[in-house]
């Protein structure tokens, strides 16, 4: 391994393709960054979610002030910079991996005194959770070109138990549905199954397959990305002779709560919908409001570049309602650069609406926290599905988007936090589950 220090050198190319790297992240040119990086990394940290991460970083230590430096390792065919970055109140190393070809292949954030080090990502249960209680198997979500990996966490005993299918949020996802050291669908996961429910768990198509699916992101619509494998996995259940075939929920968080009403039309013999943190609303609303709040949390931003790009986000959002929108729409005008096929797919979709359509019972679950989805659109769940005897709500105000408590104003750093999913929140969703 090999370490350089100080500016122009024989290296100086990967230093400068760091440091301007870091350069598009502080100037907000997110979509500019991810042309920068490997087809993993884009796949694993599109534009929306380069954004959340770097304002994330911002408002926790304080807005970008300047880059004070670089150094270098060689490992592998990697070329690892260390770009030191100061911000408002904290200097961090922005640790940016370039491969052979000098795209980007990882990107972190350590504290400088830090690099070298290490530091310890190992995964802890939560009180609630009775490793032997259960077990867990490794199973196969669907067959032939799209079958994913998975777990099952199987109480332990002869009865048939009711089960339930895990549906994650937007984003090349694991089985764990990992956020920085949290892994909310692995809490619930072990949470459940100590209280008898069986939970599948899976990795999602786009980590899995995630250089396949970018040959074809113009066609990919939530079908493809989320409601085919959760209606898979609901069919895997039902083969199963310790499941009850009669009992097998779905459980969306997030996106996977958006869609949970599509995957109970795909497969209606689904015992009940559970919903956490599900938009209610159009997606393309939702990412408006989410920059409004992620720009509102920089306090070294003026206010007349955080009104560029909240009207910049405002003029993508009008382009996706407008009834023009066609497959053949470029992606980089539209919000997070999604391509227009994923936006027509869900126009008109209205998910209190299809719920209310279904004949099955729904739990609705929200942090009071959460500013990805908000406490309105749990109004709006409520709305639609109030008058209903089979319709159950339930809100935490200190829960965040993760249903992991906390105070104060949310912010991406939180989730940089280790924590695990509110026991209340597993106690609540096993006690529905009994009586249904």
């Amino acid at each position: 391994m090999t370490t350089v220090s100080g500016g122009e050198t024989a290296t100086g190319e990967a230093e400068r393709e760091a440091r301007d790297f870091v350069g598009l992240l502080a100037s907000a040119g997110y979509a500019e960054a991810e042309t920068r990086m490997d087809d993993t990394m884009k796949a694993a940290l599109p534009a929306e979610k380069l954004a959340e991460v770097w304002l994330g970083i911002e408002s926790q230590v304080g807005p970008f002030r300047e880059v004070q430096g670089t150094r270098m390792e060689q490992s592998g065919d990697y070329t690892v910079v260390y770009v030191t970055t100061a911000f408002g109140t904290q200097t961090l190393d922005t640790k940016v991996v370039l491969d052979a070809t000098g795209k980007v292949a990882g990107l972190f954030f350590v504290p400088t005194a830090a690099v070298g080090a290490g530091t310890s990502t190992s995964y802890e249960s939560p009180p609630y959770v009775a490793a032997d209680a259960f077990t867990e198997q490794e199973v196969t979500v669907g067959t032939g070109t799209w079958a994913l990996p998975g777990t099952l966490s199987l109480p332990k005993g002869t009865a048939l138990f009711p089960a339930i299918v895990l549906a994650h949020g937007s984003g090349p996802q694991d089985r764990d549905e990992s956020i920085g050291p949290n892994k909310p669908f692995r809490d619930l996961a072990g949470g459940l199954a100590s209280r008898g429910v069986a939970v599948l768990r899976y990795e999602k198509r786009t980590k899995v397959y995630a250089q396949q699916m970018a040959g074809s992101a113009d066609r990919i619509t939530t079908k493809e990305e989320t409601v085919d494998d959760a209606v898979a996995a609901v069919r895997l259940l039902s083969r199963r002779p310790d499941i009850d075939p009669r009992r097998i929920f779905v459980l969306g968080h997030s996106l996977g709560g958006t869609l949970a009403p599509r995957i109970g039309a795909a497969a209606p013999d689904v015992a009940g919908l559970i919903l956490l943190a599900g938009a209610a609303r159009p997606l393309e609303d939702v990412i408006l409001e989410q920059t409004t709040y992620l720009l509102a949390l920089l306090s070294g931003l003026s206010a007349a570049e955080r009104t560029s790009q909240i009207d910049e986000m405002r003029a993508q959002v009008a382009k996706v309602k407008d009834p023009a929108l066609s497959v053949d729409t470029p992606a980089g005008g539209l919000p997070l650069g999604i391509p227009a096929a994923y936006w027509l797919d869900l126009r008109g979709y209205d998910p209190p609406a299809a719920a209310a359509g279904l004949a099955m019972p729904v739990l609705v679950l929200q942090g009071g926290r959460d500013y990805q989805v908000t406490t309105g659109d749990y109004d709006l769940w409520k709305a639609a599905l109030g008058g209903r005897a089979d319709a159950d709500f339930k809100l935490y105000p200190d829960l965040n988007h993760l249903f992991m408590t906390g105070s104060g104003k949310s912010a991406p750093a939180e989730y940089e936090i280790a924590s695990h999913v509110a026991a209340q929140v597993v106690a609540d969703i096993a006690t529905w589950i009994d009586a249904h």
